[in-house]
């Protein structure tokens, strides 16, 4: 069956594009050269939302400076909240990966838009004489400018989204803590046995360190508040009215609830990448401490008879398909794998910045791609950690006490009491006899039972206090 074609043409000729697809001839183009990822920009909603958003800011400021007629606006600002609300995603078919610094994927929300615009008017997909992708809903503007605001825009969402995600987490390592206040376990230095603690306290450091990324994460957020908009080609402003760019900076402002504001110097913020490179920097951080909590449960997991064996987590799946009865810490290990992909996405977003010769970083779409793919899956991942693995843990009990009071390490905590070589005395005499530490400190004469018990209670061992003089 011959699908119904339209008739489009740009400087190098003329295509036949589906009839009813809204975008046009430089996307179809686009679309043919661009087979890279098999990512489409229709995988990114937030960030169509983000440029649809850029491109009815700039139609609303175009009309009050007095470069284009309510007519026009009105449609563009029609189309416009279309894509807003979700709808016309399909149509957005550009591979994430692009030469062009972004001109592919500007053309497509160009092209759909008017031709949405086009539609509301009346008349049909391809008319471009009414609503044209470039002179109308590109209007005073260039890639180089409405890119990076549209990332700026969709940037400040991602973020939101993965602080959502991360208080989450945050939380269920709180709950956990209080759940698990009074539960004593041996705490561990170089992979050995070092001096006792509360599993409340482990979990309650391991919420700490994601309230410090949160806190890290929520610091670059004003950095995409500054955008280029007005700066056009390379931030001369070559083509854009008198009034625009403040004017544009107020709408987006009012339309989205944030301060944007343009850029003291557009020449250097059309050119830079920085505020990029920061906030990538902050999401490996991030992806390094969530590694690193992981890695502490899948080892303390580890048994259930041969390991540490000090937690239980979640049975989730099978582990095995010749291992009858084995379960695998699969959450831990799709976190682990999830960050090493994101520390490696902070090595590719360096690279990307730092080529961008000159006025203009052509490397701004592989920028973009892996931003938008960290960040989100960074967040996926702090949700099923919390409800698939976290909210689920119980402990060892038994075991644990066992580990924490026949354990040498122990003898740090009389280290105070009984001093360094009398200690060292008792560590040593456990090690080779395999005796306890509360056994041979009472053989030896060392200290009487009454403070030894006294000494031993879970919370003189594991909380802060004053050093006795000896």
């Amino acid at each position: 069956m011959t699908t119904a074609t339209r008739q489009e043409h740009d400087l190098l000729g003329y295509r036949d594009v589906p009839a009813d697809a809204y975008y046009g001839i430089q996307t179809l183009r686009a679309s043919e050269n661009f087979t890279v990822s098999g990512v489409r920009l229709s995988r990114f909603p937030i960030f169509i939302r983000a440029f649809a958003t850029v491109k009815k800011a700039a139609a609303i400021a175009n009309n009050q400076v007095g470069v284009l007629n309510d007519t026009i606006k009105d449609a563009i600002v029609g189309a416009c909240d279309d894509i807003i609300a979700g709808k016309y995603h399909d149509q957005f078919i550009i591979d994430m990966f692009q030469g062009g610094a972004g001109t592919s994927t500007n053309m497509n929300v160009n092209e759909v838009i008017a031709n949405r615009a086009l539609e509301i008017l009346g008349y049909e997909k391809g008319d471009y004489q009414h609503v044209h992708p470039n002179n109308h809903v590109n209007l005073s503007q260039s890639t180089n400018d409405a890119y990076p605001t549209a990332m700026n825009v969709a940037l400040d969402d991602y973020c939101t989204y993965l602080l959502d995600k991360m208080k989450v987490l945050y939380q269920s390592f709180i709950n956990k803590s209080h759940e698990l206040a009074d539960y004593l376990k041996m705490g561990r230095t170089h992979l050995q046995d070092a001096v006792p603690m509360t599993a409340g306290q482990e979990f309650n450091a391991f919420a700490t360190m994601i309230k410090k990324e949160m806190v890290r994460i929520e610091s670059t957020r004003p950095l995409f508040h500054e955008i280029n908009m007005g700066g056009t080609a390379i931030g001369t402003g070559l083509n854009a009215p008198a009034g625009y760019s403040e004017t544009v900076a107020e709408v987006l402002s009012e339309l989205t609830g944030r301060p944007y504001y343009i850029a003291e110097d557009l020449i250097e913020a059309t050119q830079d990448t920085s505020s990029y490179v920061d906030l990538s920097g902050n999401v490996r951080l991030l992806a390094a401490r969530l590694s690193k909590i992981a890695h502490d449960l899948r080892l303390e997991s580890s048994g259930p008879r041969a390991g540490l064996a000090q937690y239980r987590l979640p049975e989730m799946q099978p582990g095995s398909s010749i291992m009858p009865g084995k379960v695998n810490p699969v959450i831990p290990e799709v976190v682990n794998q999830t960050c090493f992909h994101v520390m490696g996405i902070d090595h590719t977003i360096i690279i990307a910045s730092e080529n961008g010769q000159l006025q203009l970083n052509v490397f701004e779409p592989v920028i973009a791609f892996n931003l938008f793919t960290g960040m989100r899956m960074l967040a996926n991942v702090c949700e099923i950690f919390a409800t698939r693995c976290i909210d689920g843990i119980k402990m060892n009990d038994d075991y644990c006490n066992s580990q924490v009071f026949n354990n040498i390490g122990l003898v740090t905590a009389l280290n105070p009491h009984l001093g360094y070589e009398s200690a060292s005395y008792v560590a040593r005499k456990a090690q080779e006899t395999g005796g306890s530490v509360y056994d041979i400190i009472l053989e030896e004469n060392l200290m009487d039972k009454a403070k030894l018990d006294e000494i031993l209670l879970p919370a003189n061992m594991v909380y802060p206090k004053v050093r006795p003089a000896l």
